[in-house]
């Protein structure tokens, strides 16, 4: 079970500072922290979107960090970088990076925006990650993401990354 919750202290063996922000987490908080979605799209939620629909989104609560067309700066892009990776100058975005659409759609549901992780409903996330996915050439415009689609989408970086040998890992996830 997730466990949410922040302790500061302001030194050794003192109690802890009460900074008045935030809230103790209540079951409903709870449980959506210990949602996951997997690779294979396991775990995502009814709903769906286009680009379309993402890209006023996306500009609303987006563009701010990411740029218009996410082209965003250093580590904010989220668009461009295919081929680049393992190059002297590689650029990992989503579309160059990510090894699978649903863990996109996961990260942007509880991480973003930024200032307010987890305020969109699952139809603003699918259409966001649409958008993203659109401008990043894996998506067409008019393509319906939901918790069917979007598992089928070929992210460039699938095949990437190096499988785990050690024996104590190879059970199924």
């Amino acid at each position: 079970m997730a466990v949410l919750s922040i302790l500061t202290a302001s030194g050794q063996g003192q109690k802890p500072e009460r900074l008045n922000i935030g809230r103790m987490a209540v079951d409903r908080d709870v449980l959506k922290a210990d949602k996951f979605v997997t690779r294979e799209g396991a775990g995502l939620p009814g709903g769906h979107g286009n680009a379309v629909e993402g890209k006023e989104i996306f500009e609303r609560r987006c563009a701010k960090c990411h740029g218009q067309k996410g082209e965003g700066a250093d580590d904010a892009a989220l668009v461009g970088g295919i081929g680049s990776l393992g190059k002297p100058k590689e650029l990992r975005t989503v579309g160059s990076f990510w090894p699978h659409a649903p863990g996109v759609w996961d990260y942007v549901n509880r991480a973003m925006p930024f200032k307010e992780p987890g305020s969109m409903t699952a139809d603003q996330v699918y259409a966001v990650v649409a958008f993203i996915l659109n401008l990043n050439g894996l998506v067409e415009v008019q393509d319906e993401m939901n918790a069917k689609t979007l598992p089928k989408v070929k992210m460039p970086n699938r095949d990437g990354f190096v499988k785990d040998p050690r024996p104590d890992v190879k059970a199924k996830r």
